[in-house]
């Protein structure tokens, strides 16, 4: 009887404690026994998106506080982005080990280190210690997102990534307001204070739900490269941040050229390394080379529109447009901009269910170059102002969504952290062109003994916008010499 029923067993999978393969049971127990691991993972995004954000809406106070300069005091924001972009792809490599969970804890612990520093009084190399420690907090995204795909289901990974992936739009809009506040109220130092506050909640938050790895071939992580790519992005950031390394100008050439140098380098380490940051020839052979490309432009575009729209309601109503807003009331009306961006980054896995990705990513990039033709064709409207915020945050918050499926077309498993970690690269290097171009177009609008620029000068600003928000999906668009996989393609591993 028992041989029988073993001879006519039907055609199926086999239980896994039947046919000894503990892995799949694993896998099955370890996405079934934390029910919690997913809001954890959303939690800790946006913590870490807040907190890089803590410096944004300080830099006046931070002059003020220290006693230093305005350009000086912008690097309390410029190497918080410095350090997320370097660590991202370190704590990528690390992410495809035996040590996820402790890559992860060791960073947000060095978060809430850089936290403590900055709320103590101190001269300004302090506090850029700090803030440079608080950039792990931008770099840990790639570690996230890796541990979603392996220990959710395929549909709440997908969510949970694509909610990750708009943390840092919605972080603008918590950050901006409330740390703003919290300094008008309390002053720098308690507001820096609350950052730290925040990080140790990311912390514990990590530390309860994320789960321990398993046992699995150790990771060398690639020093050289490493360094490589710090000094050709603390190149690009110094030429695009720091205008006084033009003057003059063979300087700033000379750290252009170092830059470049630096960067193609970088690569030729990265294709003779064994264990590269990145994978070049996985980068060459995918998608993902013309996503992180796409990204990098019209990451660009947008900071451009935002940086314009947030410029421009600050300005004084003498100037003879603007609005005159308050450091608060400015992060406020951030608001609409993130509200907006989360509900995209909701809608993204409905869309995807129904939309190729590369036409989703389309769709995102128009609702960023409607919002720059609204602001371009009404100005002067505090309605319109905010209907453009908004429009933006929606195009913003679902290409960041969408990003990660494009980004992993056609990428092996085990290369996709790294890879992830390389779009985040690209997105702080196409903000932070987009941030530059935005002060040198207002820059050229603005007459010779004026302080601000001309209301003409925003819109023809903002009609700029759409030329990179193009040339990104023509990067995106072009025939691939293949369909495009379905929801069940790569992108829902």
């Amino acid at each position: 009887m028992g041989r029988g029923r073993s001879d006519t067993n039907p055609p199926g999978p086999v239980p896994p404690h039947q046919r000894g393969d503990e892995s799949v049971n694993t896998t099955a127990d370890r996405r079934t026994a934390n029910p919690g691991l997913g809001p954890a993972i959303v939690v800790v995004a946006f913590l870490g998106a807040v907190i890089g954000g803590v410096g944004a809406p300080l830099i006046t106070s931070v002059a003020v506080d220290i006693g230093t300069s305005l350009e000086a005091a912008q690097w309390s924001l410029t190497i918080t982005l410095f350090s997320g972009a370097v660590t991202a792809p370190v704590l990528g490599r690390l992410g495809t080990g035996p040590h996820r969970r402790a890559s992860l804890l060791v960073a947000l612990s060095l978060v809430a280190a850089g936290g403590l520093l900055t709320a103590c009084p101190g001269p300004l190399w302090l506090l850029m210690i700090g803030r440079a420690f608080q950039g792990f907090g931008l770099g840990v995204t790639a570690l996230l997102m890796g541990i979603a795909k392996d220990h959710l289901s395929e549909k709440q990974a997908e969510s949970t990534i694509a909610i990750v992936s708009v943390a840092s739009t919605v972080g603008i809009g918590i950050a901006y307001p409330l740390m703003g506040l919290i300094n008008e109220a309390a002053g720098l130092r308690v507001a820096f204070g609350t950052g730290f506050l925040l990080s140790l909640t990311a912390v514990l938050v990590a530390w309860r739900f994320v789960p321990r790895d398993e046992p699995g071939p150790a990771v060398r992580v690639d020093v050289p490269g490493a360094v490589l790519l710090g000094l050709g992005i603390l190149g690009a950031l110094l030429v695009l941040a720091q205008p006084s390394v033009w003057r003059p100008g063979w300087l700033g050439l000379s750290i252009v050229m170092a830059s470049a140098a630096a960067f193609i380098a970088w690569v030729a380490v990265e294709r003779r390394t064994a264990e590269p940051l990145v994978n070049m020839a996985v980068l060459r052979n995918s998608g993902a080379l013309r996503a992180n490309a796409a990204m990098l432009v019209s990451g660009a575009g947008m900071y451009l529109l935002f940086s314009l729209l947030t410029r421009y309601v600050q300005t004084p109503t003498e100037a003879g447009y603007g609005f005159g807003l308050s450091g608060v009331l400015a992060g406020a009306a951030l608001i609409p901009f993130s509200a907006v961006g989360l509900v995209a980054g909701r809608l993204t896995p409905v869309l995807r269910s129904r939309v190729p990705p590369p036409w989703i990513f389309t769709i995102y990039a128009a609702a960023v170059m409607l919002a720059a033709c609204i602001f371009a064709l009404a100005p002067g409207s505090l309605v319109v102002a905010l209907a453009s915020m908004a429009v933006l945050g929606f195009g913003v918050g679902g290409a960041s969504s969408i990003m990660p499926r494009l980004v992993l077309e056609g990428v092996p498993q085990q290369e996709s952290a790294s890879v992830l970690s390389l779009n985040q690269i690209a997105r702080s290097a196409g903000f932070s062109a987009g941030s530059a171009v935005a002060g040198l177009l207002l820059a050229t609008a603005t007459t010779e003994g004026a302080v601000f620029p001309t209301e003409h000068g925003y819109s023809t600003a903002a009609v700029c916008v759409v030329v990179p928000l193009l040339v990104g999906v023509a990067l995106v668009l072009p025939r691939r010499g293949r369909q495009e996989q379905g929801p069940t393609g790569h992108g829902g591993r």
